[in-house]
């Protein structure tokens, strides 16, 4: 089905993402999953291309636009001509706006152009072993001592883990409030603050996911992001974006996949003619295209109503559940008319079914997201 929401400049863009994919990305993913980890020159190369941060202002050394619609590009052509491992829109879009809406000009002023340039590449630390999307179960904490904060605590399954060099890290900071936490600034080599491993994935074997520690590190005033006692409601503030990034991800991603069996189907002969001519191969296409057109145009108003500020936490839960569940239907689906070469890693249908198994884990599981939908409809569990 023919998009709509995509002008000329953006088109224009898209080409431009195309080409640097194709040439800086691409040719490099398979070195990377292998080493599991991205080359951190990844980074600076998306940045003097213009890819990181393109929202932050001039001043910073971003282009001022504000259209997620270009980071929408972004993801998509990654996911088809780059490495899925590669986590640009993380540092741009997820864990970048911290600092650009919360944090004081002087922390925009210090830390923003080196992140724009991909010099500084940012992760953003909430995960406490063993709380998972509990944040009111959060054990890390933050300690006011006279004009600092003291750290202490954990955090697993962290995103650019290894070559990240500035957190943003949550951390308790009212002991008696659930929600009573607070937002710091880490860079790498503050004293206290060490890396644990890079973690064993079954997928997205590129991307550095690691443990972190904290002991006692000392959090200057000037690394402090925002209230640091409204922590909870900051991150709450950007959960919609980040799962319509999720959301963006998983569909375009399913696009590929989907893409890449149609040529194997055609190509790929059975019983003297092409898998293609089964009935039960053209079935199964033309369900996953309906699937697919549907979801995306659902996804594209999405995008809209971004742009617009009128995307809402439910329908931003709505998004990131059916993108991550049809992506995980296709790529099933997609495995099995590959028959035996789809369990096979030379084949990147293999590579992409693994991959895609996380979507419907990370940035809140499905279960999270259909009781953010359910209690958006006046579904309450504690209601009486």
């Amino acid at each position: 089905m023919k998009r709509t929401i995509f002008d000329m400049e953006h088109d224009m863009f898209r080409d431009s993402v195309r080409r640097f994919m194709q040439k800086e990305i691409g040719p490099h993913a398979d070195e990377w999953r292998e080493a599991g980890i991205v080359d951190r020159a990844a980074f600076r190369k998306a940045g003097e291309q213009g890819l990181l941060m393109i929202w932050a202002d001039e001043q910073y050394g971003g282009l001022g636009i504000d259209d997620f619609r270009y980071e929408q590009i972004i993801i998509e052509e990654n996911g088809r001509y780059g490495d899925t491992s590669l986590f640009l829109s993380l540092h741009s879009r997820l864990v970048g706006p911290y600092i650009g809406k919360l944090g004081t000009e002087e922390q925009k002023q210090r830390f923003l152009p080196d992140c724009v340039k991909g010099e500084t590449i940012l992760g953003v630390a909430m995960t406490d072993p063993g709380a998972g999307s509990d944040l009111a179960g959060m054990k890390t904490r933050a300690v006011k001592k006279g004009d600092y904060w003291e750290l202490s605590g954990s955090k697993t399954f962290i995103s650019n883990g290894i070559n990240g060099n500035l957190f943003v890290v949550a951390a308790r900071t009212v002991p008696d409030k659930p929600h009573g936490l607070g937002l710091f600034l880490v860079e790498g080599g503050m004293e206290g603050f060490e890396r644990g491993r890079n973690l064993k994935k079954m997928g997205l074997k590129g991307q550095d996911t690691a443990e972190l520690f904290f002991d006692r590190v000392k959090i200057p005033a000037s690394h402090v992001l925002g209230d640091p006692e409204k922590g909870f409601c900051n991150l709450m503030r950007f959960l919609a974006e980040e799962r319509l990034l999720n959301a963006v991800g998983s569909i375009s991603h399913a696009q590929v996949a989907f893409d890449l069996t149609m040529d194997y189907i055609k190509e790929r002969k059975a019983f003297g003619r092409p898998i293609a001519a089964f009935q039960n191969t053209r079935f199964k296409m033309a369900e996953m295209r309906t699937q697919l057109d549907v979801v995306q145009t659902f996804i594209d108003q999405c995008v809209v109503q971004h742009n617009e500020g009128a995307l809402t936490a439910e329908t931003a839960a709505e998004a990131k559940l059916v993108t991550s569940e049809v992506e995980g239907v296709v790529m099933d689906e997609c495995v099995q008319l590959h028959g035996g070469s789809g369990y096979m890693d030379e084949y990147r249908i293999s590579r992409m079914y693994t991959d895609a198994r996380v979507s419907r884990i990370y940035a809140g599981t499905s279960e999270i997201m259909k009781e953010i939908i359910a209690r958006g409809m006046g579904l309450d569990p504690r209601a009486r």
